[in-house]
């Protein structure tokens, strides 16, 4: 048939359906890797959460209000001292007996 058009050839698989599989296969693993980095990122999230909650102020306060012999004194300026994140961390990783000499050596020193 020579009527000017041209003859329509069969469509044959080429490599271009192995590219559509390999390029989902890559698409695949980058949303594994993704979801991946995502579910790191949460589980990070709440360990920092949980340490944040570990040495919050309202837990130093718990802790303070627990201690026998801390004076009117010593318990305001904790509580000051309490506003920076490593004098809480500090204050509750001490063993309990060594944490109202801490607080007094502290205290002292922020007020003299």
């Amino acid at each position: 048939m020579l009527d000017g058009h041209k003859k329509h050839q069969p469509v044959r698989p080429s490599s271009s359906g192995r590219h559509k599989i390999c390029c989902k296969t890559a698409g695949d693993a980058i949303v594994d890797a993704m979801l991946e980095i995502a579910a790191v990122s949460k589980m990070r999230a709440s360990a920092i959460m949980k340490n944040e909650e570990r040495f919050s102020i309202r837990r130093c306060i718990k802790v303070l209000d627990e201690m026998q012999g801390v004076g009117q004194r010593i318990y305001f300026l904790a509580l000051d001292l309490f506003e920076n994140p490593n004098t809480r961390e500090i204050f509750i990783l001490l063993k309990r007996e060594k944490r109202l000499l801490w607080l007094q050596g502290k205290c002292s020193v922020s007020s003299g």
